[in-house]
């Protein structure tokens, strides 16, 4: 990692260190989950302003030096709700597949990317930077989208596909437990609709963010935000049962309710 101190969050050095240790021979593709929330006004080093943090962060986006590594952007988009946090209000959800940890790390000391930097210094009030290896839900949790167009509320212009976000930390003990029988207690609703699991991950480490630890990330798929509201919380009995073991099994989270304008997860899963 570069020894430039941001301003928009804390470095994990520990994790960045595992990350830069592992043998080449251990190493391989990492996915790093972004949540962004950005300034109003972008601030530069020289004082210079007049356009927005999204604007800053838009001029930054290295996605030429991503392609000449090897990286690949699965997912991003919008965020247009946070119903569950601690009152953050969230921009912007972005998914980078590096090849290697190594080729994550290499690539903040390339003078390109550092070029590119001054923007996202200056438009990111804050983010969290979470890497993480994907797991397999069972079959049947995975999104139908081939029902999407039956389904009462189906994605129209106005209100296309969501994907609902929760990063996660576990209580002691019940990430087996009551977070299980969340899921079932929620799951057979989303079906229903053609929603589901589109990608779920295992937290190896936050190389950015305020300290806090996490166990997951899932990105769950959803054909409208008319859906979702209108099917998953139409019953008020099994939804308060369904957030009882939810509160029980979780420490932390945010809940990211985000338009998608990339998203290969819906359809091929985190591959």
């Amino acid at each position: 990692m570069s020894k430039y101190s941001p301003s928009y969050g804390q470095v994990n050095t520990e994790y960045a260190k595992r990350m830069f240790t592992t043998p080449p021979d251990d190493d391989g593709p990492v996915w790093m989950v972004n949540l962004m929330k950005y300034r109003t006004e972008a601030t530069y080093a020289d004082g210079t302003k007049g356009v927005s943090g999204k604007e800053a962060d838009d001029r930054y986006a290295p996605t030429k030096i991503l392609r000449e590594i090897g990286a690949e952007i699965p997912f991003f988009g919008d965020v247009i709700a946070t119903p569950f946090g601690d009152g953050t209000q969230w921009d912007r959800v972005a998914v980078v597949k590096y090849p290697t940890r190594r080729s994550f790390l290499e690539m903040q000391n390339r003078k390109d990317f550092q070029k590119k930097h001054e923007h996202k210094d200056a438009g990111m009030e804050f983010t969290f930077v979470i890497g993480c290896q994907p797991v397999s839900p069972q079959p049947a949790m995975r999104p139908d989208t081939s029902i999407w167009s039956t389904v009462e509320h189906p994605p129209t212009d106005e209100d296309g596909p969501i994907m609902v976000v929760h990063v996660i930390r576990y209580e002691d003990g019940d990430q087996n437990t009551h977070m299980e029988q969340y899921q079932n207690t929620a799951a057979g609703p989303a079906a229903k609709i053609g929603g589901g699991a589109a990608a779920w991950f295992n937290v190896e480490g936050t190389i950015m963010g305020d300290g806090r630890s996490w166990d997951e990330v899932r990105f769950n798929a959803f054909p409208s935000m008319k859906s979702f509201m209108s099917e998953v919380f139409n019953d008020p009995e099994r939804q308060e049962a369904a957030n009882e073991h939810r509160a029980r099994a979780i420490a932390d989270t945010y809940a990211l309710i985000v338009r998608p304008t990339i998203d290969t997860f819906t359809t091929q899963g985190p591959v």
